[in-house]
């Protein structure tokens, strides 16, 4: 019986450290914070 000899399997994934994202960077990354576009006349206006 060996204790101090454990067998690690090796295809277990290497976890990168968690990237602590702001709410704000978090609704950029979703397309929540987008400016709205609207058709004025023809033109394209910023809403």
């Amino acid at each position: 019986m060996t204790i101090g000899n454990e067998v690690k399997p090796e295809n277990e994934p290497i976890r990168k450290p968690d990237e602590v994202l702001s709410r704000r960077d978090l609704e950029e990354l979703m397309g929540t914070r987008r400016d709205t576009n609207k058709r004025v006349g023809g033109a394209i206006r910023r809403k």
